[in-house]
């Protein structure tokens, strides 16, 4: 979160954030390539997706950011919760850990927690939308942001919240990594939208109304609330790229299940 005039500190949780970012897109590659080494196929657009997402997180963490403070602070978020995410998550990160990961503790670990029930119940869709835009609702229009402007361990716990959950939202609508409980195309558009929609609104009200407890700019409010709408539906309209291309390769595929059963009836 950009600081905000008043703020007592920076935040020390966002220098984590980028290294964090930096140490997994280095383990990132080197995993790809050792699956590579030992013959295995792994598309190459994946390292560059993550490696993109991972970039895009650091930056976004640590770079100043251009605007107003409500504005900069809502770049921000929006790259952490929304934007980075989406590259992320179709590098099927968790996937390239179960193919690398020997045999043993840790890939038992893995396993375990990614077919656990807590873990089939956080990738419900709904709840998944609800978190996110639910938390989202929270810090805007309640006084939580003008607090986590003002209390820097409050500001540390908004920012792990807001990653958390845009993360298991993203998670849960491209459903690309392996998961106990597998949603229908159906239910996760379903929830995009309806998640689309209150991210929207919220955009709005905060367009005509500031954060209570803030006092930002009039200027600087409308533009933040600006920011907030637009890249909320780019990065809405990124994540329906995604349920599309997943709609078509499962559409492809049904077809030719069809058409080797149309041939193997006809050649009986």
């Amino acid at each position: 979160m950009t600081p905000a005039p008043g703020h007592t500190g920076p935040d020390p949780v966002l220098p984590l954030v980028a290294l964090a970012a930096v140490v997994a897109v280095a383990g990132y590659l080197a995993a790809a390539a050792r699956l590579r080494r030992r013959g295995d196929a792994w598309p190459r657009y994946r390292d560059a997706s993550f490696t993109a997402g991972g970039a895009a997180l650091a930056a976004a963490a640590v770079a100043p950011l251009p605007g107003g403070p409500f504005t900069a602070h809502m770049a921000q978020h929006l790259v952490i919760a929304m934007a980075a995410p989406v590259p992320l998550v179709v590098a099927r990160p968790m996937t390239l850990a179960l193919r690398t990961l020997p045999p043993g503790t840790a890939r038992r670990a893995l396993l375990a927690v990614t077919g656990s029930r807590p873990a089939a119940l956080l990738c419900f869709p709904p709840l998944a939308a609800l978190l996110d835009m639910g938390g989202l609702w929270l810090l805007y229009r309640t006084p939580l942001l003008a607090t986590a402007h003002h209390e820097p361990l409050v500001g540390a716990v908004v920012h792990l919240h807001v990653l958390a959950a845009g993360a298991l939202f993203t998670l849960c609508v491209c459903q690309s990594d392996p998961v106990r409980h597998g949603w229908s195309l159906a239910w996760r558009g379903a929830t995009l939208l309806a998640a689309g929609a209150a991210h929207a609104v919220l955009a709005k009200s905060l367009y005509a109304t500031p954060p209570p407890g803030t006092a930002f700019a009039a200027a600087d409010l409308r533009a933040g609330a600006q920011v907030m709408y637009y890249g909320g539906d780019l990065a809405d309209l990124a994540l329906a790229t995604v349920l599309a291309a997943q709609w078509y390769a499962a559409t492809g595929r049904a077809q030719a299940r069809f058409r080797r059963l149309s041939t193997a009836t006809r050649a009986t």
